[in-house]
């Protein structure tokens, strides 16, 4: 008995190394390969295996080439206009956020694209320390591995649009009825302007919100400078 837990114990401390030695040679394989899927689309397709009433997951890889740019920088002008000059984690929205959550405020916010592929890629919903912690040091890595064209792509590819759609890929066949490369400026910020709550918020049927935040996408991509803005990756 005492050799069994020894050996057991030997193995445990070996179990984090070797997740971690899988998660590098992943973002190391995908660092050129398209991604087939993600955490968020493989549970929601395990759900759909008990629930025939969640959406059934539509994917569809493309290539940065193919991805006009106008929908590259609607991405970072509304989620991450720091994007360009962080290493994964905007440092000042994350004090902000967990000063926000010692007052026992919302703490929403703070996650940069870097977090947000980290998250949809490896982890999971809802909200927790430990998820949170994971996503940063995940987002970190992620940076050290891969270029920021790298990381736009694959959010651009992962991203939820709706309850079904993930990716620009599917949002522009299923939602726009067109191939990405006709996505206009205006498809592209109403895309980012529903980003926050993919769910809840509609690509078809706009609220008067969802204009209003396209609206305010639409400035915001003109301020950052247009597409000449994506030099800076």
């Amino acid at each position: 008995m005492p050799d069994f837990k020894l050996s057991y114990l030997h193995w445990l401390w070996r179990l984090p190394l070797l997740l971690f030695l899988l998660i590098v040679l992943l973002l190391l394989i995908f660092r050129v390969a398209p991604l087939p899927s993600s955490s968020f689309m493989l549970q929601q397709s395990m759900a759909r295996i008990f629930d025939e009433t969640v959406p059934q997951v539509r994917h569809q890889w493309v290539s940065m080439e193919q991805i006009p740019p106008e929908v590259a920088l609607a991405a970072i002008a509304a989620e991450d206009q720091l994007f360009p000059e962080h290493w994964g984690i905007d440092r000042g929205a994350t004090e902000r956020a967990i000063q926000a959550a010692l007052d026992g405020e919302s703490s929403g916010g703070g996650s940069t694209i870097t977090q947000q592929v980290a998250k949809n890629l490896f982890l999971w919903g809802g909200r927790s320390y430990l998820r949170k912690g994971l996503e940063w040091g995940l987002a970190v890595l992620i940076e050290t591995l891969w270029s920021k064209e790298r990381i736009l792509e694959v959010y651009l590819n992962i991203a939820q649009f709706s309850e079904a759609d993930y990716g620009v890929g599917a949002a522009s066949e299923f939602l726009f009825k067109k191939p990405v490369a006709r996505l206009s400026e205006q498809d592209a910020a109403l895309l980012a302007a529903v980003l926050p709550l993919p769910e809840v918020y509609s690509v078809v049927k706009p609220s008067k919100y969802i204009q209003k935040r396209q609206r305010f996408i639409l400035r915001q991509m003109r301020q950052l400078g247009g597409v000449a803005y994506l030099e800076q990756l």
